[in-house]
């Protein structure tokens, strides 16, 4: 009875700690750029670890050119947002008119905020000229939702004006009179629902926000500038993708992106990443070396992943999400590390995504052989690599997984999916037609391949890049120079075709009238004296001169 009470109690303890880990893990998520809010979770304690600088470092540019007063050569500091499309390569220099408000309201009134503009007949204020940037108040709603709304007013770009001093900034505390402060400028998340937000927008810290907004109050003109660079270190281009074999939002990504990873060929070096959370950071592994998160983690709780389902009990476990993860590495290593391009690798995840990516088969060896299979990979070599490498069991380090380890901490990757292009992390929607334009974007000037002149403006992208050649030049879907001529040249011979068979059926139809006037009211003389036929004339078409001398 001792015994059966100590197992019972056992049980309950080890689920109320599986609830209180699914619970920590849920609380501390950071969502992606695109995700659902379920897609990713990070651990406090992962979050407090992470390279803080380098995840909210940079890419961008962020300058005031008029005023001149205001101009910065370093330019401002700033936080770029996860969501939309920045025009990498590219910028946006705008004139900006302060909102006045916080557009939490979907019903934007153009006509309101700064500078004054004139007004028109009925007596309105003029709305903002477009194009613009936008600047708006920090606080609330989501970012998302700002600049959704700033995007259906016509906005080219939003800048976001805080409204917190930050901590260290003791002078913009005491001048705001602030009881509170923040230790560091937010990062401007997606919320789960930005992946129609196509502008680009940045989050500008308060001491420097309210130095613009008192120029456009004072109804003075301010532009600024929005740009995105690249390194352009050489001829090649690196790219890293940083997912998980749970990860919904990259699926997409990676069944598209193949022919594009072919197309580049040695021109762009491609290394997939996998996230992986250090169980011994995250207190997983207990002081006698006994897993203490239970199915999320392998190797006595070195290795970790959440759940996808948020299920402990049934479905994928974390454990399962390691071990997939470690065999993607080994896949890559053998099929891919080599030329950069890994064909075999993208064949294998699109195997793995149509036939496995499912509670009954994720797990499943035979299901995993089958994908080796189509992809032409020797399942012995996986798995060699996968147990000489460290294993997934016992409380043995693993040399591949802690090498994921160290990669996203120096990289300070905290947001999944994350692509980087030259070591440049990719903001907005993870999309083929996004991350080959970045690439593009990444190549020293001049150096750039023929398949990124081809197919980075075609109208028909996927297309460009299966036939290497666009056929309709343009984002719009429009139409080559010779298919316009040629469409040009038919209906000139359609209308000039046209035209000419109603000139001879208008001519036939006028002498036909002529001839039965003449046959009806005038009857002729002929040569011998005699009166001829009134239809003689008419027969003969009217050759004889009218006019007798």
């Amino acid at each position: 009875s001792r015994d059966s009470s100590y197992v019972s109690k056992t049980k309950v303890e080890q689920k109320t700690i599986k609830n209180n880990i699914t619970l920590s893990l849920y609380n501390y998520s950071v969502t992606s750029t695109m995700t659902p809010f379920r897609s990713i979770s990070l651990t406090a304690l992962l979050l407090g670890t992470a390279a803080a600088d380098s995840a909210d470092s940079v890419s961008s540019r962020l300058q005031v050119h008029v005023p001149q007063t205001l101009f910065r050569p370093e330019g401002y500091d700033h936080r770029e947002a996860l969501f939309g499309v920045p025009p990498y390569g590219g910028s946006i220099a705008q004139s900006v008119y302060y909102a006045d408000s916080d557009l939490c309201d979907p019903t934007v009134d153009t006509r309101k905020g700064y500078p004054i503009r004139a007004k028109d007949n009925n007596g309105k204020m003029e709305p903002w000229p477009t194009p613009y940037i936008l600047m708006v108040d920090r606080g609330g709603c989501s970012f998302v939702q700002k600049v959704r709304n700033a995007q259906r007013s016509g906005a080219a770009g939003v800048v976001i004006a805080d409204n917190t001093c930050l901590c260290s900034d003791k002078d913009c505390v005491s001048a705001n009179g602030q009881d509170v402060c923040q230790p560091a400028e937010p990062i401007m998340a997606d919320d789960g629902s930005g992946g129609d937000i196509s502008i680009p927008s940045f989050l500008m810290f308060k001491v420097d926000a309210d130095e613009i907004k008192a120029e456009l109050r004072a109804n003075h003109m301010v532009q600024i500038e929005m740009q995105w660079a690249l390194p352009k270190p050489d001829d090649r281009v690196e790219y890293d993708l940083w997912t998980t074999p749970s990860d919904v939002v990259s699926k997409d990504f990676q069944k598209k992106f193949k022919p594009v990873a072919q197309a580049l060929g040695d021109r762009a070096y491609f290394t997939p990443h996998m996230y992986i959370y250090d169980g011994i950071k995250s207190n997983c592994q207990g002081f006698d070396g006994e897993n203490m998160c239970f199915n999320l983690c392998t190797n006595n709780g070195r290795y970790c992943a959440t759940d996808p389902d948020n299920d402990l009990d049934h479905g994928i476990s974390g454990a399962d999400v390691v071990k997939e993860s470690l065999r993607r590495i080994c896949i890559w290593k053998h099929y891919g590390e080599q030329d950069g391009v890994g064909t075999q690798w993208w064949d294998y995840v699109q195997a793995f995504m149509e036939r496995c990516d499912n509670p009954d088969y994720f797990m499943n060896d035979d299901c995993a052989g089958d994908c080796y299979k189509h992809a032409n990979i020797n399942q012995d070599i996986i798995d060699r690599c996968m147990r000489d490498s460290g294993g997934l069991e016992k409380d043995t380090p693993n040399t591949f997984l802690d090498l994921e380890m160290q990669a996203q901490v120096s990289r300070g990757v905290v947001i999944l999916p994350t692509a980087f292009v030259n070591t440049v992390a990719l903001r907005g929607g993870l999309s083929t037609a996004t991350v080959f334009t970045a690439i593009c974007n990444g190549y020293l000037d001049g150096t750039e391949p023929k398949i990124c002149e081809e197919c980075e403006s075609c109208g028909d992208f996927d297309e460009c890049i299966a036939n290497k050649k666009c056929k309709s030049k343009g984002g719009g879907g429009g139409v080559s120079t010779h298919t316009f001529m040629s469409s040009i040249l038919f209906i000139c011979i359609a209308f000039g075709g046209a035209a000419f068979y109603h000139y001879r059926k208008t001519r036939e139809e006028m002498r036909e009238q002529v001839r039965g006037i003449l046959a009806e009211y005038m009857p002729l003389e002929g040569e011998d004296g005699a009166v001829g036929s009134p239809m003689d004339f008419a027969r003969r078409g009217g050759s004889e001169n009218l006019m007798m001398s």
